[in-house]
């Protein structure tokens, strides 16, 4: 589509100068959402889990022109809420062309604009920017100073072009400034020094910035739009209490409340389209690995402050198919299936995820990981095999019957040895496996049931993963109470 490149050009548009004037930033962002949500189109695709609770706040905050922030631990996807609030700009915003502050072609606020304008009039250059083009991101850091934010003397502008250092052609403008028409994100605010953040102060309250060394106030046209960690209230930094009281809204985000939600995450956000052999992720695999994550997040012996990240299982995810592609590939299999030994393998994709409290410290993480696996697979197992007779194959182990089941082993060897094990094959119904699903398959489904079996402490497993019949605990003698002891303590001397 062609838009007209000069300010007389302009007013003859759809971009007239009452619209341009008297539509901020907020209430675009507002009018697009309404018009959104009467045609019920998805607010932000891609997020899931928060339909019921996060988004409707988000909502409530644009409707308010608030600016606001997002409270979340790591991992909570806050920063893609923030870039997806792009998709609440206009296609096209027009700007005095060579602006760096991307100027209202009717109503410009840098000195270098206001007289281009009254140079040059109607036919003063216009350009476009895109929705992308107005977010800019800043990552807090305790080294951000006010310059980088808002701005400051240029001394080589004043140079170049023979001006005084008080004239505001000198000026250079921090990112605020930049973000003029457009949307402001810093992510984890308390990182901010202190001193930096009463600099934001005024373009929260307002609506204007004050750079160094000019007696002038810039009315930037700015959303602005946060993200923290709430621990971080007392840990690295804190977000003063000023700048929080001028900050509209605050909005607490969560980790999945369902294993299904974070299936959903996962297999959207993990790479797992292989440009190798066919992959088959069997949906017990994927319970459990969301699981490992669910459980880390109740277990005590980690730090409940620090959460634990959705990055988690996805990294899980991507291990736990590369150790079976691995597999295939040695093997010269056809299909990629994983099993429940690759989710041991892929304990580097958790322990660097994990902070852990002093009696974690003490255990060590590669044990605390694999406490963690086991508690995920006796949870899965019993959604499957809650009520199955798996009597005959604990009877098999109990007999004297074992069987080595090695990560790297082919699918064709270990299912031999699987048919000797009476009855293990013949119970995979739960899952939906029957006898003419490949061998790669029912290998791992087969694995699954042993697997949640030794969770279960039905069998034993040793470190080289051999499966053997599980220790029988000698039955300890009920205990017994004489009525008279706490009377006979008491009569004991006191020293």
């Amino acid at each position: 589509m062609n838009f007209p490149r000069t300010v007389g050009g302009l007013r003859q548009s759809v971009f007239s100068e009452e619209r341009l004037r008297a539509r901020r930033v907020k209430d675009e962002l507002r009018e697009n959402l309404l018009a959104r949500l009467e045609q019920g189109e998805a607010l932000f695709p891609g997020i899931v889990g928060y339909d019921d609770t996060v988004v409707p706040q988000i909502v409530n905050a644009i409707l308010s022109r608030h600016n606001f922030i997002l409270l979340g631990l790591r991992g909570q996807a806050k920063s893609r809420i923030l870039r997806a609030l792009t998709a609440l700009l206009d296609p096209h915003m027009p700007y005095l062309e060579g602006c760096e502050i991307h100027d209202n072609p009717y109503a410009p606020i840098c000195r270098r604009c206001r007289d281009l304008l009254a140079e040059q009039k109607e036919n003063a250059p216009v350009a476009y920017l895109t929705p992308e083009e107005r977010y800019v991101e800043k990552l807090a850091t305790p080294d951000v100073t006010i310059a980088d934010l808002i701005g400051d003397v240029d001394p080589i502008k004043a140079a170049k072009g023979g001006h005084e250092l008080s004239n505001e052609l000198t000026v250079h403008y921090g990112l605020l400034p930049r973000a003029n028409r457009g949307i402001f994100a810093i992510n984890e605010l308390p990182d901010l020094a202190g001193k930096i953040q009463v600099g934001l102060f005024n373009i929260l309250q307002e609506g204007d910035v004050q750079i160094k060394g000019y007696p002038l106030r810039l009315p930037v046209d700015v959303a602005m739009v946060f993200t923290a960690n709430p621990e971080d209230y007392t840990a690295r930094g804190k977000i003063i209490t000023p700048l929080k009281d001028r900050i509209g809204s605050e909005i607490r985000t969560h980790y999945p409340v369902t294993v299904e939600e974070g299936i959903s995450i996962t297999a959207q956000e993990a790479w797992t389209a292989r440009n190798g052999h066919q992959l088959v992720v069997p949906a017990y695999v994927r319970e459990i690995i969301e699981q490992v994550a669910f459980a880390a997040r109740e277990d005590k012996r980690i730090d409940k402050r620090s959460g634990i990240s959705q990055r988690l299982p996805i990294s899980c995810m991507e291990n736990v198919i590369s150790n079976a592609e691995r597999r295939a590939i040695r093997n010269r299999e056809t299909v990629v299936v994983p099993r429940v030994s690759d989710v041991y393998a892929a304990m580097p994709a958790i322990t660097g995820k994990l902070e852990l409290e002093y009696e974690g410290e003490m255990r060590g993480a590669d044990n605390v990981v694999r406490e963690l696996i086991r508690t995920a697979v006796a949870k899965t197992f019993d959604r499957y095999f809650a009520n199955a007779n798996l009597q005959q194959v604990v009877q098999w182990f109990d007999l004297g019957g074992e069987i080595k089941l090695s990560d790297n082993a082919g699918s064709p060897d270990v299912f031999e040895g699987m048919k000797n094990i009476q009855g293990l094959l013949d119970k995979l119904a739960p899952l939906g496996i029957g006898p003419k699903e490949p061998r790669e398959v029912q290998v791992s489904a087969a694995e699954f049931v042993l697997e949640g079996l030794y969770a279960h402490k039905r069998i034993g497993r040793s470190e080289e993963r051999v499966f053997t019949a599980g220790e029988k605990q000698p039955r300890r003698p009920e205990k017994s109470y004489d009525r008279e002891e706490p009377f006979q303590r008491s009569r004991r001397p006191y020293n």
